[in-house]
């Protein structure tokens, strides 16, 4: 048997029986002090004491970091959620349909600090022919929405919908969303898409997380479902 596994054994040994016999350190209790350790703050030399309670103030250190992390993702939640609160309380206090789309956009646009949204709607009811939000959609651009199972983040990479912008030159990242009335699982339900555009290229990145996307693809596509409705419906809206 060689030096290192004989080391091994030994070490193991010791600590297994320290572990047994926690009093051993109250009946040498010199040791604390007599054994010396490698500071991690540099090459002194300190006490069983001294590195212990340098392992705790690190330890702490890491927690307070956690905490305020926490606390400020907290904060940063809240902040989201006040502000998505403010924006269905918006959409909900629209009377006129043919208005919606406009004030669905500009509060978005507003309340998030978007650069840039888009907004095209399909199979939509004849009221709203001639509306810039229900015009230059192609079939393919439909289709395309309606594969999508979930917010596209990314880079513009020249897709249609970021042609709907007003600058799309100046949109580094893109966000797609498809609106659904219904199952958004069911192709056959996609009637529209938001698209929000920023110079940023990393504020709408492959990698980020889509929860707060979705939920705002879901209140628009809520709202914006009353456009489905019959003609007649919405004369008497």
């Amino acid at each position: 048997m060689n030096n290192n596994t004989d080391t091994a054994l030994t070490e193991e040994t010791i600590v297994e029986y320290l572990l047994l016999h926690p009093e051993f350190f109250e009946h040498h209790a010199e040791l604390l002090t007599r054994v010396q350790l490698v500071s991690s703050h540099g090459p002194r030399a300190v006490s069983l004491q001294e590195r212990q309670a340098e392992m705790l103030r690190e330890k702490i250190k890491g927690l307070e970091q956690r905490i305020m992390e926490m606390m400020r993702y907290s904060s940063e939640n809240t902040g989201i959620a006040d502000r998505l609160h403010t924006w269905s309380c918006s959409l909900a206090r629209v009377q006129d349909l043919r208005e919606l789309p406009h004030a669905l956009t500009a509060s978005l646009q507003h309340q998030f600090d978007v650069p840039q949204v888009a907004l095209r709607l399909w199979n939509v009811a004849g009221f709203h022919d001639g509306s810039i939000y229900t015009m230059g959609v192609s079939e393919d651009a439909k289709s395309f929405a309606a594969s999508l199972t979930m917010p596209f983040c990314g880079p513009n990479m020249g897709f249609e919908p970021a042609g709907w912008l007003l600058d799309p030159e100046a949109a580094q990242s893109l966000a797609l969303l498809t609106l659904h009335d219904g199952d958004s699982a069911n192709p056959a339900n996609a009637f529209g898409m938001l698209v929000l555009g920023s110079h940023d290229p990393g504020r709408f990145d492959a990698a980020m997380g889509t929860d707060f996307l979705e939920r705002i693809a879901s209140l628009a596509s809520a709202a914006l479902s009353r456009l489905r409705l019959a003609p007649l419906t919405l004369a008497r809206a």
